[in-house]
């Protein structure tokens, strides 16, 4: 199984507002840059939306070492918070499962791959998480006015 390193940020302008994503595929000596968009959207959104995308662009089962500074995202994996809203049917104690929607697209994609997520911290001095944010804002901001 191909071993992948995944970066993925998300950023918004408001909450909601316009929203960009980026992520960054590296494997051996190639790295690849992905980044998109929406007009109305929100940071979470976006943050997921980046790992969705990187996970999507993989063309085979790949053991990937995902990096995001979103604790929303990282802690919904390792804390097992997913697998709980699964198990109870999509539902948690205090009402509904924000982004539904994306984190329905997300699972078959984490089935398909071994991955292992980890937490970095934002806005500090981890090169290829500025790079990401680079590219979610540049996207967020195209989307503006």
């Amino acid at each position: 199984m191909k071993k992948v390193t995944i970066y993925t940020d998300g950023a918004c302008s408001g909450n909601p507002g316009p929203g960009g994503w980026g992520a960054i595929l590296m494997y051996n000596k190639m790295r690849k840059e992905l980044s998109g968009g929406e007009k109305s959207t929100t940071n979470n959104r976006m943050e997921l939306t980046s790992v969705i995308m990187a996970l999507k662009a993989l063309k085979e089962p790949c053991e990937v070492s995902l990096y995001t500074d979103s604790q929303y995202v990282s802690n919904s994996i390792n804390k097992g918070w997913l697998e709980s809203w699964q198990k109870k049917d999509w539902k948690k104690k205090g009402g509904e499962i924000k982004n539904l929607d994306l984190w329905i697209k997300l699972v078959p994609l984490l089935e398909a791959h071994k991955v292992t997520f980890n937490w970095v911290k934002g806005h500090s001095d981890n090169v290829y998480n500025n790079r990401c944010d680079e590219l979610a804002v540049a996207e967020r901001d195209k989307h503006k006015g």
